[in-house]
């Protein structure tokens, strides 16, 4: 591949880890509603359990979508997580709650008392799925920040980006359709962990509540997305010229991007008949177990898909609200061709990785969780 060809090749990689981990915010969703669907202490260890047998996924999947930022794009890296720190370190912050309240909640001299580790997981359920959503959001609606890549060679100042403000990055939850979009992911993970508590609980008055409430979710769900998607098709979008880098508005950029590239089309209404067909089937079917599984691969081809439109075909993925030009695309943002073209020759083995966290989760899985387990105290 070439250089240009290498530069859309990782995004296409960092959009897929950013579908998979949209899907994986199934474990705060779950934890959201830890109290309303456990009403006992013995089922809200029994949720407890089942999503603390996957929030590591979750985790190492944040991490790598932010090793993989910064190893293809560090000018992205160096800008919003350098820039919208705030808004980072909340994200974080609430992930670090989640890990420790999975691991101290039933430790002896736990001084805070299990139920406060509850409500920090509740808390990592909300703020995690919105924080993330409002950030994913910034790629269409812009960030408030300028680069000078001049500074590299001033002396005293070798800081190429900064924020264009003091709330570095918080800024990003005043724009109503960053919340808008950040209500949408809330409401999927709350839908999905429902769908994943129906699948991996076995027992029968958590998995009747869980399905009552996936209809819940799924209309505010359905209502912030198609919104959200609406007005972004409908909108001005930023367009990079090929050959000077200039970036200009264009109207209506996002639907040409999906007019032009039908298999990223194809891939959203794809996504979109899965998510709805693993909700509308669980809803429906008293019986019906698996839709975790259409809903979820439903989840990461949708959120995959707005990805790519909000980078391919010559659009700049992080605009800038501060100075236009600044806008951060594929092409002047990214590492240069030999560390791209040697991360791709290591990216050969992510299969193997994916075959592996296959395997795991079926292992994990094979036994669904009940309250014997949870009495034999072989749990958190």
């Amino acid at each position: 591949m070439d250089y240009a060809s290498l530069q859309q090749y990782w995004w296409f990689l960092v959009s897929l880890l950013g579908g998979i981990l949209v899907f994986l915010l199934f474990v705060q969703g779950g934890n959201s509603q830890l109290f309303s669907i456990g009403r006992t202490e013995e089922e809200r260890r029994l949720l407890v359990n089942s999503t603390g047998r996957k929030w590591e996924f979750t985790f190492t999947t944040l991490v790598t979508f932010g090793g993989a930022f910064f190893a293809s794009f560090p000018l992205f890296y160096s800008t919003s997580f350098g820039g919208a720190y705030w808004l980072w370190m909340l994200i974080l912050l609430s992930f670090v709650l989640q890990a420790v309240s999975y691991e101290f909640q039933h430790k002896l001299g736990n001084l805070l008392g299990t139920r406060t580790f509850q409500w920090f997981l509740v808390a990592n359920g909300i703020i995690g799925p919105l924080l993330l959503g409002g950030a994913v959001a910034t790629f269409f609606n812009g960030s408030n920040f300028i680069v000078e890549k001049n500074n590299l060679i001033t002396d005293g100042m070798p800081i190429i980006s900064r924020w264009a403000n003091a709330s570095h990055g918080l800024d990003a939850l005043l724009n109503p359709w960053n919340l808008i979009l950040a209500f949408a992911v809330f409401f999927l993970a709350r839908a999905l962990g429902l769908l994943y508590f129906i699948n991996n609980v076995n027992d029968d008055a958590i998995r009747r509540r869980s399905r009552r409430r996936t209809a819940v979710n799924a209309v505010p769900f359905l209502v912030f997305f198609v919104a959200f998607l609406v007005r972004t098709l409908l909108k001005d979008g930023f367009a990079a010229d090929a050959v000077t880098g200039r970036i200009t508005v264009e109207p209506l950029k996002y639907l040409t991007n999906f007019t032009e590239m039908w298999y990223v089309s194809a891939a959203l209404l794809a996504g979109m008949a899965l998510v709805l067909y693993g909700i509308g089937r669980t809803a429906a079917s008293e019986t019906y177990t698996r839709g975790i599984w259409p809903a979820g691969a439903g989840t990461a081809l949708t959120v995959c898909a707005l990805l790519l439109c909000a980078g391919w075909n010559g659009t700049a993925y992080y605009p800038s609200t501060a100075d236009l030009q600044s806008s951060l695309t594929i092409a002047n943002s990214c590492s240069s061709e030999f560390t791209l073209r040697t991360m791709a020759y290591v990216s050969i083995f992510i299969p193997f990785v994916l075959a592996y966290i296959f395997y795991a989760w079926r292992s994990i899985d094979r036994k669904k969780i009940d309250k014997a387990e949870i009495a034999k105290d072989e749990a958190y």
